[in-house]
């Protein structure tokens, strides 16, 4: 197969997100107090995210399980649809042990994190009501 034969394949993957999670923090706790919660939680995603990554990095695979599912039900909670899902998937192929699968799926949950967590929500392809 000669080089003119090669095609790179772009990336295309919609960030689904529902925003009623965050319209019901915001109804039950007003404008100010809800900011600052949905600030420290979006943080603390972060953290999680950057600490699995690092997890990742070093190959330290004992309880990455558990903080993927915190993750998880982090991003369930803050609305995140796609981050939610694909860590659910990145833990499935941790526990099948199924190495090609979690190196896929990892790569996809890192993309998915950074357009989630991207100030710039023009970046979202769409957002559920």
């Amino acid at each position: 197969m000669s080089r003119n034969n090669v095609v790179a394949l772009p990336v295309k993957e919609r960030v689904r997100q529902d925003s009623e999670p965050i319209a019901t923090i915001y109804r039950n706790l007003g404008t100010a107090s809800a900011e600052q919660v949905v600030t420290r939680a979006l943080g603390e995603l972060a953290l999680t995210m950057a600490g699995l990554a690092a997890q990742v990095r070093e190959r330290e695979m004992q309880d990455l399980s558990r903080q993927l599912r915190r993750l998880q039900r982090m991003a369930e909670n803050l609305g995140m649809v796609s981050l939610g899902i694909v860590a659910g998937d990145v833990r499935s192929c941790l526990e099948q042990a199924d190495v090609t699968a979690f190196s896929a799926v990892w790569a996809r949950l890192v993309r998915i994190a950074e357009r989630s967590l991207a100030p710039d929500k023009g970046l979202l392809d769409q957002t559920l009501n």
